[in-house]
């Protein structure tokens, strides 16, 4: 059987598209496709629809959230806390799987950090 072999791009709506590429790029490293999309590094992607009543993504209205995986989170988040971003972090969404930190990007939509175990 053919199958996909990897997520070719995360397309979403913005208020300013402009402005939310650059904060991407600025404090995740996440740029745009010029000159050339972000690659990113062999590992897991997690797919899994969650329930439409689910809290877990924030606001009711909220239809989707991306994960990234990072090799440092606590790294990561002390650099983003320097830049005046909230990082959000509950010991209870750590789990077997890895570490787990929340922020929101300029507009909202929340993104979560993920440090796999090893």
């Amino acid at each position: 059987m053919e199958k996909v072999n990897g997520i070719g791009g995360v397309f979403f709506r913005a208020r300013d598209p402009a402005a939310l590429s650059a904060w991407y790029e600025e404090h995740l490293g996440v740029n745009h496709y010029d000159p050339v999309p972000w690659k990113q590094r062999d590992g897991y992607t997690v797919f899994a629809p969650f329930a439409q009543d689910t809290e877990y993504f924030g606001r009711a209205e909220q239809q989707w959230m991306i994960n990234f995986r990072v090799d440092d989170l606590a790294a990561l988040t002390a650099q983003l806390e320097a830049a005046g971003i909230t990082v959000e972090t509950n010991a209870e969404w750590d789990s077997e799987v890895g570490k787990f930190a929340r922020i929101h990007d300029p507009e909202g939509n929340p993104i979560e950090l993920w440090q796999p175990n090893q």
